[in-house]
């Protein structure tokens, strides 16, 4: 497992998490919605487990939020954590900065 699966599952849970938070609603109230168990979406939240398609697509819908728009954000906090990985990596020989990829 690379550190893009782990940095992704954690973007995602903060981003549900907070958007969650921002609503106002309880894990209780959100797993009722969704029909998810708690725990599961617990897990989701702290990046410990990884959001099935199906999953990720119930909890957006329970949240009343777009599946597009979960993703762009989690995709957004990436693109930000992979610069910052890049600029805190060494220059190469030559002043070329090395690419975490």
């Amino acid at each position: 497992m690379g550190q893009g699966t782990l940095l992704f599952r954690a973007s995602l849970g903060d981003v549900l998490r907070a958007e969650r938070m921002r609503q106002g609603m309880t894990l209780r109230e959100l797993s009722s919605s969704a029909r998810v168990s708690l725990g599961y979406i617990s897990e989701i939240e702290r990046g410990q487990k990884e959001a099935s398609s199906e999953l990720l697509a119930a909890l957006c819908e329970a949240l009343d939020v777009p599946l597009s728009g979960v993703l762009r954000e989690v995709s957004d906090q990436v693109a930000d954590e992979e610069l910052a990985l890049e600029a805190l990596q060494p220059p190469a020989p030559g002043g070329v900065v090395a690419s975490a990829a």
